[in-house]
């Protein structure tokens, strides 16, 4: 019996910034941003959505009917929870209308998440091949304005459907990890900007990638012939193109030049979104079966995901042979096609209106934001979601 991927489903608001404008504004050359980090343009999150609105808007572009009768597992992979006790699956549960008959909850580690939940996931439904299971990996990056990480910022939400008999990719044996306490990246509580120590964690992420690649291809008997692509996370580009450099060495000048035109494709989402911590693996996934012309039924993938802290995993699946979808594709190059573009003035003071890490009572600008679900007060120290379904 095949287990994987089913459906996935992706949203970002819609509001970006340029990173050329962003460089020009911090007073560097465009090229450090669109080459050497290699990021083009980077979603700005408003404050009326957050982890919980956006991921309802990915999943609910992709969730029909049987679905809804099937899931009873609802994992929320995320670094950028809205409570320290409810998890953000509860809210996402009752705001799709998820049936109460499920296992709703969230993960976190760093950018790992969603990954730790579709692993969970994958044995449920081996276990239980008549049900389906719903994964999110959702997040806001944030840096700070003026800071070195402020170009690898974004947000944004991946829901995976994961089921038997999937539609997009099944699982192809047993992954390989690494984790290690380290201090490579980290979100003190009191803080709604992440620290990092950027040259660390690049250094750790290239090592646990080797590291897991080696071992699941040792265990599993296979080389870097045997894929047809390979997908990393991507919190910014540049990062994923010093992992695939790792290992490109182990390859043909022939295979190597096609492996570097399969990570083109699988990057161009991510380029133009920024960082998704969690989801952010999975947006590189969807990219590359969006955007590639080379790709076909029982070709095999390669995913590496990376959570600072740290934990790293490397496992395949192959594409079966509904991966193409064009519903999905026209979604998707619309949803980035007709966002709007701020100045950078406009980009800081959205930034600046985050809601902040105290008790306040809020009424939202809602009504600007014209996504399905979206935030619309915190009263009482209770976050009060709305969607355009009941506003009608």
């Amino acid at each position: 019996m095949k287990v994987g991927i089913d459906k996935i489903g992706f949203y970002s608001p819609k509001f970006y910034i340029d990173t050329s404008d962003l460089a020009i504004a911090r007073n560097e050359d465009p090229n450090k941003y669109l080459i050497g980090i290699g990021q083009k343009k980077q979603a700005v999150i408003p404050n009326t959505q957050d982890v919980v609105t956006m991921a309802a808007n990915a999943s609910y572009k992709i969730i029909s009917h049987d679905d809804i009768d099937k899931i009873d597992l609802i994992i929320f992979g995320t670094e950028t929870g809205v409570d320290n006790s409810k998890s953000a699956a509860i809210y996402l549960q009752n705001l799709l209308s998820l049936k109460s008959s499920a296992r709703a909850f969230e993960i976190k580690q760093a950018c790992y998440g969603a990954t730790a939940g579709l692993q969970m996931a994958k044995e449920y439904i081996i276990n239980h091949p008549d049900k389906k299971a719903l994964v999110i990996g959702a997040d806001v990056a944030r840096y700070g304005i003026n800071t070195p990480g402020e170009v690898t910022q974004g947000g944004g939400a991946i829901a995976m459907i994961v089921s038997s008999n999937p539609s997009i990719a099944s699982f192809d044996g047993d992954s390989t990890f690494h984790s290690d306490d380290i201090m490579d990246f980290w979100r003190p509580l009191y803080s709604t900007e992440a620290l990092v120590d950027g040259h660390y964690s690049n250094n750790v992420y290239v090592d646990f990638f080797k590291k897991t690649w080696k071992e699941y291809n040792d265990k599993n008997q296979l080389s870097i012939d045997d894929y047809s692509a390979l997908v990393f996370h991507l919190p910014y580009v540049k990062m994923g193109i010093k992992g695939l450099r790792a290992v490109l060495s182990e390859a043909t000048e022939d295979k190597q030049i096609s492996l570097k035109n399969e990570f083109n494709f699988s990057k161009t989402y991510n380029e133009n979104i920024g960082n998704l911590y969690t989801g952010s693996l999975y947006l590189s996934l969807l990219s590359l079966i969006n955007e590639s012309s080379n790709l076909k039924y029982g070709d095999r993938i390669g995913l590496f995901s990376y959570g600072s802290g740290a934990q790293g995993e490397f496992f395949s699946m192959k594409l079966e042979k509904s991966f193409k979808n064009a519903k999905s594709i026209n979604d998707l190059n619309n949803l980035i096609a007709n966002r709007e573009k701020l100045s950078v003035e406009e980009y800081e003071n959205i930034f600046n209106q985050w809601l902040p890490i105290k008790n306040i009572d809020i009424d939202l600008n809602w009504q600007r934001d014209d996504s399905t679900f979206f935030l619309k007060s915190i009263k009482n120290s209770q976050r009060i979601y709305s969607s355009r379904l009941e506003e009608k």
